[in-house]
């Protein structure tokens, strides 16, 4: 069973990341899904895309819930039903990408995602980034700016699956402060519609992907 790391954040805040190194065969044999979920996973045409959306099942039952406690909204956001062993509401998010999963819990409004860092990020910069910030950016070396740009990426990407809201653009509307590597945090502020909103964001590294995580204030 590869779970790759907990992260205990808080008293109540967890994180938990999955290595898919199983087969398809080997995460269906230990997970068992409800109808819907099944009729999903069939419609999936990548077996790594099937094989994510497994782990994060597996991921579910190291934490002590099942594929019958996962529901998602009328916006596609996830949500938990209490059980036995969990008693009291808990948010939650999900994220996975090639062979890495990860779920967080807590009793804040959480947002998380999980991105391989390559040099792809690099021509789709000025889609997520805007000007000004992009021309600081590429001050940088190759390897921090593709890094730094991924963590922008992951940042806006967590804060939307928090607001998941129609019209929202990562360009013109989330803003995540300036941050050096090392610092494993920043602040983000998402402009929509007259409302401001501000995060906390955390990140960190492992085997070339990163993991970024948005709490919002």
């Amino acid at each position: 069973m590869p779970l790759y790391k907990i992260i205990n954040f808080s008293p109540t805040t967890r994180i938990l990341v999955w290595k898919i190194t199983e087969s398809l065969e080997d995460l269906l044999s230990q997970v068992v899904l409800k109808e819907k979920t099944q009729l999903r996973l069939n419609e999936m045409k990548s077996e790594l895309h099937q094989r994510g959306f497994l782990s994060v099942r597996m991921l579910l039952k190291v934490a002590g819930f099942n594929d019958f406690d996962l529901h998602y909204d009328e916006f596609g956001k996830p949500y938990l039903n209490p059980n036995e062993r969990h008693t009291e509401p808990v948010e939650v998010s999900i994220t996975h990408s090639h062979h890495f999963s990860a779920i967080i819990f807590s009793e804040d409004t959480v947002g998380i995602d999980i991105e391989l860092q390559r040099e792809k990020i690099i021509r789709i910069a000025d889609k997520f980034i805007n000007e000004k910030e992009l021309s600081r950016l590429r001050s940088f070396d190759a390897i921090e700016y593709i890094k730094k740009l991924t963590v922008k990426w992951g940042a806006k990407e967590a804060i939307f699956k928090i607001r998941n809201e129609k019209g929202i653009s990562f360009k013109d509307h989330i803003q995540v402060n300036a941050f050096e590597l090392n610092d494993k945090k920043t602040i983000a502020k998402l402009h929509f519609e007259g409302i401001v909103k501000e995060f906390n964001i955390i990140f960190e590294e492992f085997e070339n992907f990163t993991l970024v995580y948005a709490f919002e204030k």
